[in-house]
């Protein structure tokens, strides 16, 4: 790790904390929604609970038009601004964050790959191919919001370092999760509503291409996108992660000449003060140089990350939590769905497929010298880690809904992710304090 790079450590830190600041904020406001969800299932109002979701909603121009239920909009249409934003940030990474380094992404990668590959394995053994046997998916999932809130709630004991290897492991995680999604959980392929998808996908990279850096061509391509998906079989999700990828990610201007051009621009600024408001017109037009010049140093891809990722944690996963984590105990005799084999693979694939997978891999490949370990983390603090990476929530619930049909199924899987995450949490944040005790003994 680079840590004596100013630059770098800059880089490194920017997504970190629009997770570790305010962001925490929007992770209280999930895990409240996850709460009212629950309660709200379980209380002698739950009839309206599901009844909400269950609402039809038809969205039609002309004689054309799409039918769905409430649930399936928030899963389907506002699950899409999410998918953006996770390959907004897939593409940032892979540019100019920790993946942007084979040395740096290594590690994080071969750790997510056993944190994907085992808990599959585990889920599919218990599950031998019985009725459940689709949802091999749900347990592989990380909750990056959440792994990252126990981490910090841990405090200044936590080297940020381990807080970086977390960030990648769950980003090459969302990479697996949509590969997942989009090649096996599809139904029956349109070719031709495809095809389409991919003409309206190359319009938008070649107007990335030409220069365009306006975001509404981008936004309108969007949607046709999102529509042609929809109707093509692959999940329309998926069309959020793949516009995420046509977005221009390149700043027109360089340090440099940011710095040249606004100096000046400032030191041509007309003289005239004022009290209320700017009324110079001459004035006003430099100001307007200024901001484009500001412009011109920001990328579009970065603009829209910042524009949308309050939309996304404020609204959006909260609005899904509140939709999908209503888990109704006495839902077909909740002793059998806790003694079912769904149940069990997904829960023992989250608290004990992700922590096997992840520390077994990242030790396989340190000790063959694939990879490093970062700088200052100990192996106790890397089971630690993987423990809280056993927190799948977001994604597994949305998997959840893509595998099963049956809603007997659907409700163990969900009991089972509520029950396996939070048993991960606790976990990992007891392995954290008993490695704190060791080493303030020694």
């Amino acid at each position: 790790m680079r840590d004596n790079n100013g630059l770098f450590l800059t880089q490194m830190m920017r997504p970190l904390s629009k997770f570790l600041d305010d962001r925490m904020r929007s992770i209280l406001l999930l895990f409240s929604a996850t709460i009212i969800a629950f309660i709200w299932a379980n209380s002698s109002y739950s009839d309206s609970y599901y009844a909400l979701w269950d609402t039809l909603i038809t969205v039609s121009i002309g004689r054309y038009g799409i039918s769905n239920s409430l649930g399936h909009w928030i899963n389907d249409a506002l699950m899409a601004y999410f998918f953006f934003v996770i390959g907004l940030e897939i593409k940032r990474e892979l540019l100019v964050g920790e993946l942007s380094s084979i040395e740096n992404a290594i590690l994080p990668a071969i750790a997510a790959v056993g944190g994907m590959v085992f808990p599959a394995l585990i889920y599919l053994l218990l599950t031998q191919g019985g009725p459940g046997h689709a949802g091999w998916g749900i347990p592989m999932a990380t909750d990056i919001a959440f792994s990252l809130a126990c981490l910090t709630a841990l405090g200044s004991s936590i080297p940020l370092a381990l807080k970086v290897f977390l960030m990648a492991l769950a980003i090459f995680d969302d990479m697996g999760a949509i590969l997942v999604i989009a090649l096996f959980y599809t139904e029956q392929i349109s070719l031709v509503n495809l095809g389409f998808g991919f003409i309206i996908l190359s319009v938008s990279a070649f107007l990335n291409f030409k220069g365009v850096r306006k975001t509404y061509p981008y936004a309108l391509l969007g949607i046709a996108l999102w529509v042609t998906f929809f109707l093509s079989g692959i999940h329309a999700t998926i069309a959020g992660v793949l516009l995420a990828f046509t977005i221009p990610a390149r700043a027109r201007h360089n340090q440099t000449q940011f710095i040249s051009e606004a100096e000046g621009i400032i030191n041509s600024f007309p003289n005239g003060d004022f009290h209320l408001m700017c009324t110079d017109e001459t004035q006003r037009k430099m100001m307007k140089k200024l901001k484009v010049s500001v412009d011109n140093l920001d990328s579009p891809l970065q603009k829209l990350e910042d524009k949308l990722y309050p939309f996304v944690n404020y609204l959006v996963l909260p609005v899904f939590a509140l939709a999908n984590a209503g888990v109704n105990l006495g839902q077909g005799n909740g002793t059998i769905s806790s003694m079912s084999p769904v149940f069990w693979g997904i829960a023992a694939g989250l608290v004990i497929g992700k922590p096997i997978g992840i520390t077994l891999l990242s030790w396989l490949s340190v000790r063959f010298g694939i990879a490093q370990l970062p700088s200052g983390i100990m192996w106790m603090q890397i089971w630690a880690m993987s423990c809280l990476a056993g927190i799948g929530f977001t994604m597994s619930l949305f998997i959840t809904n893509l595998a099963f049909s049956d809603p007997l199924l659907i409700h163990q899987a969900k009991l089972a992710i509520i029950i396996g995450s939070i048993l991960s949490a606790f976990l990992g944040m007891a392995v954290f304090f008993l490695f704190n005790a060791i080493r303030r003994a020694k």
